[in-house]
């Protein structure tokens, strides 16, 4: 267990470091219980170990204070072996106690190294000093031994899991808030260039009417007409936007039949005649891959109605393989630049619509942007269906 997680449970150190004096005390109580004359320096060793064990209580666990861990693991293993050797212990019930104390201690507190050097020098100690009495002792040691190494190695390897998966979370996180950050961006930059400057527009238009009432009221009613169609005009625009804005359930996964949708509205709200075609009646895709195609294809209309001044659009959907094309064309104004252009090239010109790039990317797609200035242009996009 590594530092942050053990100050996240105390519990667990407190715990520890109490079965640590208990188990002291008990073995010092034994050796003065004990029927015969016994080790004075085993005693004295359970006595200095007690005091040990009485103040990592008092810390609250040694877990607390960097680098101590480890030297506690290690006295509590000299201590259990000089105690299993020398110490008064009849049926070997406080060394056998005292041993799983340590493997529980290595696996809530340490990794499957530490414990296989634990285990490996117990093992190693009780085989070049053995007793008659210990062989029941060497087997514990042995096979509890290593099985606590395996569950320390399964619970490191776990532990590693968990935090590669709240890494992946975290870098999931940061993604999510920066696209929420970027469409914020786009839907303000929007708004600002569209809406809202067609209101401010419309305002300085009315103050014009309301000086030309006072001088000329036929010209002003003429001026107020002409402003009706364009508050209409104004009117379908703000519609198709909060269209746009408005979260689009996927109730389905046939891209032919949300695009005809989306194209049919697009002409409704616009004005536009779209010319709708697919070579299959219906094109079931996974469900986030039908959402990021209209929202690609919400985007690239409504560049069409912002910036292109087009007199038409075509529209097709058509299944290639194992993939998908979606395409828009247009007969406006086209870009500020000439040619056909792969995504990798427009990220390297930094040109083209950052949304739609980044939602192709997303899908693992190709795309292919073409302008012709004063002529259109078209967008062709293939993803995986």
């Amino acid at each position: 267990m590594n530092q942050q997680e053990s100050n996240a449970n105390p519990l667990w150190r407190v715990g520890l470091s109490a079965a640590r004096l208990l188990l002291g005390l008990l073995c010092l109580a034994a050796q003065f219980s004990a029927p015969h004359p016994v080790h004075v320096a085993v005693t004295l060793t359970a006595l200095v170990y007690s005091i040990h064990a009485a103040f990592g209580l008092l810390l609250g666990g040694y877990q607390r204070i960097t680098g101590l861990a480890l030297l506690s693991l290690f006295l509590d293993a000299v201590f259990f072996l000089i105690f299993a050797r020398w110490g008064y212990d009849p049926g070997l019930w406080l060394s056998s106690g005292f041993f799983l104390f340590l493997m529980l201690e290595g696996v809530l507190e340490h990794g499957p190294s530490d414990l296989l050097i634990v285990c490996g020098g117990a093992t190693l100690f009780l085989a070049i000093a053995p007793w008659p009495e210990a062989a029941p002792l060497r087997r514990l040691v042995l096979f509890g031994g290593l099985l606590a190494t395996g569950v320390a190695y399964e619970k490191r390897r776990l532990e590693q899991q968990l935090h590669e998966a709240r890494q992946e979370a975290d870098r999931h996180r940061a993604e999510a808030e920066k696209a929420r950050l970027e469409e914020r961006q786009r839907i303000a930059g929007d708004f600002h260039d569209g809406p809202l400057q067609e209101f401010i527009g419309l305002q300085i238009q009315l103050d014009i009417v309301r000086r030309l009432l006072e001088r000329d009221r036929s010209a002003a009613m003429e001026e107020l007409q002409r402003l009706q169609e364009v508050a209409k005009r104004q009117v379908a625009e703000l519609r198709a936007f909060l269209r746009t804005m408005r979260p689009q359930p996927v109730e389905g996964t046939d891209v032919v039949a949300f695009a005809r949708r989306i194209a049919e509205e697009f002409q409704k709200d616009t004005g536009i005649p779209v010319r709708f075609t697919s070579s299959d009646a219906s094109l079931h895709t996974s469900p986030e891959t039908c959402q990021e195609l209209m929202l690609i294809l919400r985007e690239a209309l409504k560049n069409v109605q912002k910036h292109s001044h087009a007199g038409r659009v075509s529209v097709s959907i058509q299944r290639t393989g194992r993939h998908v094309e979606l395409s828009v064309d247009d007969n406006g104004a086209g870009f500020g630049f000439s040619g056909s252009f792969t995504l990798e090239e427009l990220e390297l010109l930094q040109l083209g619509p950052q949304s739609i790039k980044r939602r192709v990317r997303s899908l693992g797609g190709e795309l292919v942007l073409e302008s012709r200035p004063g002529q259109g242009s078209g967008l062709r996009i293939r993803v995986p269906a």
